[in-house]
C-alpha cells in the first residue's frame, strides 16, 4: 500500500525567504498558492516540501511537528559540514555531539549517519543515509570513527 513518503509541511515566517533557502539546499520550486503556500521538490515528481507562511511559527520546537530529515548518500554527507556552511548554514549540535562531523546513530544490523542543522525559522533540519552494521555496533560516535571501526566492511 505505502510506497514511500510524498509529502512534509513546515511553518514558516516569510516565505519569500524560506523559498530561496530551500532553493539554496538544492530543492526546486514546484509552485506558490496565495503568496502564502510553497512546494517545492525534494525529489522531482517523487516528494516535496510543503511551506506554509503563518505568523504562527514559533510554536515550540518538537521534532513530530517541526523536523524533516533530507536522505543524502554517504558521501554527501562526509562533505556536508562544509557544504552547509558555505551556503551561509550553520550546523547544530544534537544528541551530544558537536557539529564539526557528522555523526551514527547505530541500531542493531543498520545505522543512521545525520548532521542536523535549522531554517531560518528554527525548524530542525537533518541529512541522513542509511549504514550497514555488520558488526552490530551499539555506541552512538562520530562517522570517522565509524568508518575506522568498519573499514573492512566500506
Amino acid at each position: 500500500m505505502i510506497k514511500g513518503l510524498y509529502e512534509a509541511h513546515l511553518p514558516v515566517s516569510d516565505l519569500k525567504q524560506s523559498v530561496l533557502f530551500y532553493k539554496e539546499l538544492g530543492l526546486e520550486l514546484d509552485h506558490i498558492v496565495d503568496d502564502k503556500i510553497a512546494f517545492l521538490w525534494i525529489e522531482k515528481d517523487k516528494s516535496w516540501l510543503g511551506l506554509w507562511e503563518t505568523d504562527n511559527v514559533k510554536l515550540e520546537y518538537h521534532p513530530s511537528i517541526r523536523h524533516v530529515a533530507f536522505q543524502v548518500t554517504l558521501d554527501d554527507l562526509k562533505n556536508s559540514v562544509a557544504w552547509l556552511r558555505d551556503r551561509g548554514v550553520k550546523p547544530r549540535e544534537a544528541f551530544g555531539f558537536e557539529p564539526m562531523e557528522p555523526f551514527v546513530m547505530p541500531h542493531q544490523q543498520y545505522a543512521h549517519a545525520k548532521i542536523h542543522f535549522n531554517d531560518p525559522d528554527g525548524n530542525s533540519l537533518e541529512f541522513i543515509c542509511k549504514l550497514k552494521n555488520p558488526k552490530e555496533i551499539a555506541t552512538r560516535m562520530y562517522l570517522s570513527e565509524w568508518e575506522q571501526l568498519n573499514k573492512d566492511d566500506f
